[in-house]
């Protein structure tokens, strides 16, 4: 099992959660992005800096991650690419997106998108908030544990 992190939108207190969670338990994890990102010394928690361009750390992390994985990500069409493969894939609001959920999440962000495209309005994401923060938290515990298990690691 391995932790794959679409870190080029990730904020910061979600960054911290992860860290803390994979350093404690050794759980590889891997920080994809667009950019160089900043992460403590350890042996399990790596950087890959992907090439410049809309979603090269998406494509990325679809052409390695595994039914055995966790991935964190905003993106909607990433998480319709994994979810059918079998890694759990959480958003940094705490959403775990399955097989029931995937296809309307993807559906309405794509309907949001044309509108947009033709000009309308829909507003900004709403701002990040404690509850976010704590969602994230339970939700990545729980995915950790059942993979672990899964994977007879505890």
């Amino acid at each position: 099992m391995k932790v794959w992190v679409d870190a080029d939108a990730v904020p910061g207190v979600i960054k911290e959660i992860i860290l803390r969670a994979v350093i404690k338990r050794v759980i590889p994890t891997i920080f994809v992005a667009n950019r160089p990102i900043a992460v403590p010394a350890s042996p399990n928690v790596s950087t890959i800096q992907v090439s410049q361009g809309p979603d090269e750390a998406d494509r990325y992390i679809a052409e390695h991650a595994t039914h055995e994985d966790i991935v964190i990500t905003q993106d909607i069409p990433l998480a319709a690419i994994l979810v059918p493969l079998g890694a759990a894939v959480i958003s940094v609001h705490g959403n775990l997106f399955t097989d029931a959920n995937i296809g309307e999440r993807l559906f309405v962000r794509n309907m949001m998108q044309e509108i947009r495209d033709t000009g309308g309005r829909t507003g900004g994401p709403k701002p990040y908030s404690e509850k976010d923060k704590q969602q994230f938290a339970n939700t990545f515990d729980r995915t950790i544990t059942k993979k672990l298990k899964e994977a007879g690691a505890v």
